[in-house]
């Protein structure tokens, strides 16, 4: 590809909702002698700025009609932008007509996204539909060789620039990437409206599905050092990561991202001041408490060895005790809702520690859509948003659990939707003291996680593993009464699982005998 200059831009067309730069940038092209057309708000917005700007009803010689619906739908316009400057039938029939070359098309669209995420009502949403200036910019894009488009505000600059380098051309290679830039604006646009139009339709699933993003951060490298990463944030972005601002610390590596949403999301489940400590996707340590402080030590104390180098996520603003607490052991990451003045002091002394601010939580219990590749496709779902409740519980044993041991149960099973299946995690007093991961055998998962209890009560110096006069949740069923007989001889005292296996008389027969406390939830949280 070469990067030669090409004739001068004389003629611009500018048509914007969002002005930002605006001005600036039209001042720029107007000292270099470009001739400005321009529509409705973003006309006068250049008049009162004392640019001179020709309207495109004057350009075109026929008047704004439909509300404006229809302003740059004319040959004038799109013959100018589209006709082909090497091609000497397309010149003569411009020539012959009339039409003069646009060779600058400056265009950012209705806020159809905005005005979705405002809760506006149908109607309005439908009228947020931009027409004209999607066929605008495919139209400049399409006919990049000749035509420069913009449609996004921080490439201004760029365009400026270029011009003052190519004697008021620009390049060939700017050409072609802001084009690119273009096609992928319009492609979200309309990813974005047939989305709305799919919920509004309540149809989770239509026949075509598309998925859009915008580039917010690209990575060092991926998982592993030879794979190449970005971070992209949807449109709207959903509170959490996507929206969370980094205050300190070093670049943000794909498995930290990974792994900060995960323990972001599981500690917006509570409502009670919480911690989770992450690593590998998987929660070494959760706990809520009267305070963030009290929370850690506890979620610290389910695993202290696996928390070296995690990730911290909490669900309050985050203070000095918490602070203090989160830096008296090497941290990868600390996300939060907010941060005090004093937090930021203490964390400060981290300098490498990564540091979010989300400025609100995830809405944990909210619906909505995740996604994963496939060889040749996607796998879609809703989110995981399930929740279950003392009123859903079905007591299946002889004896009921009692109340602090009911409370234990339901934290358990919500911690239990963040663990990788098969899981298995043991509670006591509103914290885990042992957590199963992602095992192959449901009874391999009960024993390492009492096993994790034994490590971790070694390096607190207890008498004994926390799993004693624990509950234990499982995230599916037990096929088995062997997992539940394992969960019983490391201490626990309840169970809470889905039930639904053939073998669930056997499974109850076996905690009845182990005067086990068993709930079934009638739900069940495999995460994969």
């Amino acid at each position: 590809m070469t990067d030669t200059a090409e004739p001068p831009i004389r003629r611009a067309l500018i048509s914007v909702s969002d002005k930002t730069g605006l001005v600036d940038f039209a001042r720029a092209l107007d000292s270099r002698g470009v001739e400005i057309l321009s529509t409705g708000g973003t006309a006068r917005a250049l008049t009162t700025a004392g640019i001179a700007v020709t309207e495109v009803a004057d350009h075109t010689g026929f008047p704004e009609i439909l509300d404006g619906r229809v302003k740059t739908l004319h040959p004038n316009v799109h013959a100018g932008i589209l006709g082909r400057r090497d091609n000497d039938g397309h010149t003569g029939q411009m020539e012959a007509m009339g039409i003069p070359p646009i060779d600058l098309v400056v265009v950012n669209l209705y806020p159809f996204e905005s005005t979705v995420e405002s809760g506006a009502d149908f109607d309005t949403c439908i009228e947020n539909v931009d027409i004209g200036g999607p066929a605008l910019i495919r139209a400049a894009a399409k006919n990049h060789d000749a035509v420069t488009v913009v449609v996004d505000p921080r490439d201004y600059d760029a365009v400026v620039a270029d011009m003052a380098d190519h004697d008021n051309a620009t390049s060939r290679d700017l050409r072609r990437r802001l084009a690119a830039t273009a096609i992928a604006r319009t492609a979200a646009y309309d990813a974005a409206i047939s989305n709305w139009f799919a919920g509004e339709l309540n149809e989770p699933f239509p026949r075509r599905r598309t998925f859009a993003g915008e580039l917010k951060q690209t990575l060092r490298y991926g998982e592993n050092p030879h794979q190449h990463a970005a971070f992209y944030a949807a449109t709207p972005a959903r509170p959490g990561l996507a929206t969370a601002e980094q205050v300190q610390g070093k670049e943000l590596s794909f498995n930290n991202l990974n792994d900060t949403d995960a323990a972001f999301e599981l500690a917006a489940e509570f409502d009670d001041p919480a911690v989770a400590i992450i690593k590998h996707a998987n929660p070494c340590g959760v706990a809520v408490g009267d305070t963030l402080a009290g929370a850690h030590a506890r979620a610290l104390a389910c695993d202290p060895v696996s928390a070296f180098g995690g990730i911290v996520a909490v669900n309050r603003r985050l203070d000095r005790a918490a602070a203090e607490a989160v830096t008296g052991l090497f941290t990868e990451v600390v996300i939060c809702p907010g941060l005090d003045d004093d937090a930021r002091e203490v964390l400060s002394g981290k300098q490498n520690l990564r540091v979010l601010v989300a400025g609100e939580m995830p809405r944990a219990h909210d619906t909505g859509m995740t996604v994963r590749s496939l060889a040749g496709g996607y796998l879609l779902q809703e989110r995981d948003y399930g929740v279950v409740t003392e009123k859903d519980l079905k007591v299946v044993t002889k004896r009921a659990p009692g109340e602090q041991e009911m409370r234990d149960l339901l934290f358990a099973f919500r911690v239990c939707k963040h663990v990788k299946s098969n899981a298995i995690v043991y509670a006591r007093d509103g914290a885990t003291v042992g957590v199963g991961a992602g095992q192959m055998s449901r009874v391999d998962s009960a024993r390492i996680a009492h096993w994790k209890s034994e490590e971790a009560a070694r390096e607190n110096g207890w008498s004994q593993a926390g799993t004693v006069g624990s509950v234990v949740a499982s995230d599916a069923f037990f096929p088995f009464a062997d997992g539940l007989k394992t969960a019983a001889q490391a201490g626990a005292t309840a169970v809470i699982q889905p039930g639904g296996s053939k073998r669930d008389e056997e499974v109850i027969a076996a905690a009845d005998e182990q005067d086990l406390a068993m709930v079934f939830t009638g739900m069940r949280h495999f995460r994969h």
